[in-house]
């Protein structure tokens, strides 16, 4: 992880729904920054605010005030060919439920980002197969979803989302839909590429197994960071880090049976 480049800073975050009696304040003032190469996860429970935070990187939700900058530029001034382009192309997102096309085999599921920017699948065919073999889905590029398994999707899902080689990818809850071998699978691949290719991944998470992959872990409890936990790589086992976060989540409230 590069310490020195800040790759997305959010600054004092809000997202408001309603008026009135009916208002609910889902952000209140979120402050963070994500640094290139991290793997940052973030966890809360349920109605925290934590996919509506994902959701505003993702420019699928528009936040009330603040700011959100992606290398230097506020993406809220974003509109059009500019807005496209940083959905396309600046960052990826890695859906729980795959979100893969019936239609369309994993091959070209994969190359649809790239396709809807008018780059052809054939001339995308050998960052495809780079991705396939990381991913070990090589053997079903031909095939359609309804063809694979649960696990095979995902990871289908992942190098769609890395295609366009992003400078973030938001994930969430990449596990949700994973039984624990294929959820084990998927975060053993999406950390070997974020540590062997520096790639940047945001995570949200309620799976404390999932998140004991990340680099760092902000909690989030009633639209404010609660607590931040940090992992030395070098240092720190997966299942001690594991056993922290737990920790932690029991202090959320409830345990991590009542942690979404």
């Amino acid at each position: 992880m590069n310490m020195q480049n800040q790759i997305l800073q959010v600054e004092s975050l809000t997202k408001t729904y309603g008026k009135g009696q009916n208002k609910t304040e889902a952000l209140k003032g979120i402050t963070f920054d994500v640094w290139e190469g991290e793997f940052l996860g973030i966890m809360g429970a349920s109605g925290s605010g934590k996919t509506t935070l994902l959701n505003c990187i993702a420019t699928m939700l528009k936040p009330t005030s603040g700011k959100i900058i992606l290398r230097g530029q506020d993406i809220s001034g974003f509109h059009g060919r500019k807005l496209a382009d940083y959905r396309g192309n600046e960052i990826g997102y890695l859906f729980q439920e795959f979100e893969l096309l019936d239609n369309l085999t994993a091959r070209e599921n994969i190359a649809l980002p790239l396709c809807l920017h008018g780059v052809t699948a054939g001339k995308a065919k050998a960052d495809i197969e780079t991705l396939a073999d990381l991913l070990d889905i090589a053997d079903v590029l031909d095939k359609f979803p309804s063809q694979m398994s649960g696990g095979q999707k995902q990871r289908v899902a992942a190098a769609r989302a890395l295609i366009s080689d992003p400078d973030i990818v938001l994930a969430d809850e990449p596990t949700g839909a994973l039984d624990s071998k294929n959820s084990k699978t998927l975060m053993n691949k999406l950390s070997a590429i974020n540590g062997e290719q520096n790639k940047t991944i945001m995570m949200v998470t309620h799976d404390a197994n999932a998140a004991s992959y990340c680099s760092r872990i902000l909690f989030i409890q009633d639209g404010c960071i609660f607590h931040e936990l940090r992992r030395n790589r070098q240092t720190e086992s997966i299942e001690a880090f594991y056993d922290r976060i737990v920790v932690v989540m029991a202090q959320l409230g409830g345990g991590s049976a009542n942690v979404l």
